[in-house]
């Protein structure tokens, strides 16, 4: 039984309004909806409309996707309509992340009435919108088909509305966008952030680094290249030195797949925050061993002459672009390259340091 003042809604069955007390007695044989207008009592019967049955079914069924077929956290939001129905929190070997969706679910056969191509338009109330691209986390919209039990779902981004002739807002919902154990990629990447926020967040995790840089260290990228490998298999790691290039400390390794793609544009998109130039000391010390290969021969006598100079030699890598400073049997290419803070990188530290800061800051209005 609930009662209502005005807009409050208690579960209690006493309410007290000023100084006028309210008590409300439960039927065992008629439920009833108290409503408070003043100090007027109406009796309204409950009722129950079917498109909330149909939105609850919706809701259960796909808690049992999520549950079952993901193997993630399900979270109902069974609050009055904000707009958010659940949270899907995204599982990682057995844990949970911390990694949140929120999702708008909406069930029936209204929704599938009228296909198009590739799937189902889904209108937008402008409200429901701002609200969800402003929302703290990514949001779905899900429409559930009882009659297929399937449910398919679409992110809320500027890059899925769809402004139409009128412009009104829509949403499609892909056919080929199933709640299922295909969808875990896509979800989990969805989960990790939207991509402006997974972009700065990825700064703010390598603040460290520009902070040596910053600081006076050394920041090298040393990678191995497969190259004989078609998925572009590689093994990379940050290292940071001193001035000198002694004091090595390892800072991280990864290993990398990147495909066809070249070394020389892959690893410079791996830290878009420096500029990345070669080694010098590692290339001039290859490149001098390379010379003496090439075109420095001995004697009996120790001594030596040149079939070309060091200079002469070395010309052909004037300009040049990235590149590997040595190759191991014609297997792996060893990269060493330098970083140096750019723009973006100087930028983001002071960014950084201003956000940490306190104060208040202007800031537009919001349009009424």
């Amino acid at each position: 039984m609930l009662l209502e003042v005005v807009v409050s809604t208690l579960d209690s069955t006493h309410l007290r309004s000023g100084h006028v007390d309210v008590f409300a007695t439960r039927s065992a044989t008629h439920k009833c909806r108290h409503s408070i207008v003043g100090l007027i009592l109406v009796d309204v019967p409950k009722t129950v409309k079917a498109t909330a049955v149909r939105d609850l079914v919706g809701v259960a069924a796909t808690q049992i996707k999520v549950v079952r077929d993901l193997s993630w956290l399900f979270r109902e939001q069974p609050t009055a309509d904000y707009g958010i129905d659940a949270q899907f929190e995204a599982v990682d070997k057995g844990e949970a992340t911390g990694k949140l969706i929120a999702a708008q679910i909406k069930s029936g056969p209204s929704y599938f009435a009228n296909p198009t191509a590739g799937g189902w338009w889904f209108p937008l109330d402008a409200d429901d919108l701002e609200y969800w691209l402003e929302h703290s986390l990514p949001v779905l919209v899900v429409l559930y088909d009882p009659d297929a039990d399937r449910a398919y779902w679409q992110s809320v981004t500027d890059s899925t509305i769809v402004v139409g002739p009128q412009g009104g807002r829509k949403l499609l919902i892909p056919e080929a966008q199933t709640l299922d154990r295909d969808a875990l990629p896509a979800l989990s990447k969805i989960a990790a952030g939207r991509p402006y926020e997974l972009r700065v967040r990825q700064l703010r995790l390598a603040l460290p680094w520009m902070q040596l840089l910053h600081d006076g260290r050394r920041v090298l990228l040393e990678a191995e290249e497969w190259i004989n490998k078609r998925s572009g298999r590689g093994d990379i790691q940050i290292v940071s030195t001193d001035d000198a290039s002694e004091d090595r400390v390892n800072l991280g390794s990864w290993f990398i797949m990147p495909g066809l793609r070249p070394y020389q544009e892959v690893l410079p998109n791996l830290v878009p925050w420096a500029d990345v130039v070669l080694h010098r000391e590692t290339y001039d010390d290859a490149q001098r061993e390379a010379w003496e290969s090439e075109c420095v021969s001995w004697d009996r006598k120790g001594d030596t002459w040149e079939t070309l100079s060091y200079d002469e030699w070395a010309s052909q890598f004037a300009g040049a672009e990235l590149r590997p400073y040595r190759n191991g049997a014609n297997e792996v290419n060893f990269w060493r390259l330098e970083l140096v803070l750019n723009d973006l990188g100087r930028g983001f530290l002071a960014v950084h340091e201003f956000a940490q800061a306190d104060g208040w800051i202007l800031t537009p209005r919001k349009a009424d």
